[in-house]
């Protein structure tokens, strides 16, 4: 069975247990960071020195962790050769679309918005800089506008792990009190994956929690 060490909150971990609804993976989730608290204790720094969730172990494998890195571990481990390619090219089309998510828009989004719309105090909000961060990331949602107008998923015509790694942030994205843009193929897009029980389960959860008031 899997173990999880990181709450349902976070980004990272919403990712993590979207994977593994969709793979359809035993696992037990322990709650760890943030107001739960745990991730500084001499335990759990033997695991992750970085203090960070999610963590994650396989049976009686080792820890792991940096969510990209567990994603690929268990896509390699139990996904199928829709979900996770076994040709290498097909693997790396995936691969690719996955990063491009990480490094663009989840950096784009989750500091430069999401914090300061929901982990800031609405007196202590920068108006202009959520506008101008908005902008920016809609530069990037171009792209995956334009990519998805021909296909149904990120990386083509299966749903991959590209998609988890991009998609996880839209119900944030689409939830928050922001302006947004028109972008109907992405609106689709997201339309689609909040059908999906894992997604609904895993992502679509409420963050009260995290917000400043």
């Amino acid at each position: 069975m899997l173990q999880i060490w990181g709450r349902k909150t976070s980004s990272n971990v919403q990712a993590l247990m979207w994977c593994i609804g969709e793979l359809s993976l035993d696992y037990q989730r322990y709650d760890i960071g943030h107001k739960y608290g745990g991730n500084d204790t001499p335990a759990f720094l033997s695991m992750n020195p970085n203090g960070t969730v999610p963590v994650l172990k396989d049976n009686d494998g080792p820890a792991l962790w940096e969510t990209g890195a567990i994603l690929r571990y268990l896509a390699s481990r139990y996904g199928d050769a829709t979900f996770w390619p076994r040709d290498l090219n097909a693997r790396t089309q995936v691969d690719m679309w996955a990063e491009w998510s990480k490094m663009n828009v989840a950096l784009s989004f989750t500091a430069p918005i999401f914090w300061r719309v929901v982990r800031t105090a609405p007196k202590d909000q920068d108006k202009q800089a959520i506008a101008g961060a908005v902008h920016r990331l809609t530069s990037i949602f171009a792209i995956a506008e334009k990519q998805l107008s021909s296909r149904p998923y990120l990386a083509g015509e299966y749903f991959t792990l590209a998609d988890i790694q991009f998609g996880h942030l839209l119900y944030r994205y689409f939830d928050i009190d922001i302006t947004r843009p028109k972008l109907p193929v992405l609106q689709d897009y997201y339309r689609r994956l909040s059908r999906r029980p894992a997604y609904k389960e895993h992502v679509m959860v409420p963050y009260d929690e995290l917000r400043v008031k």
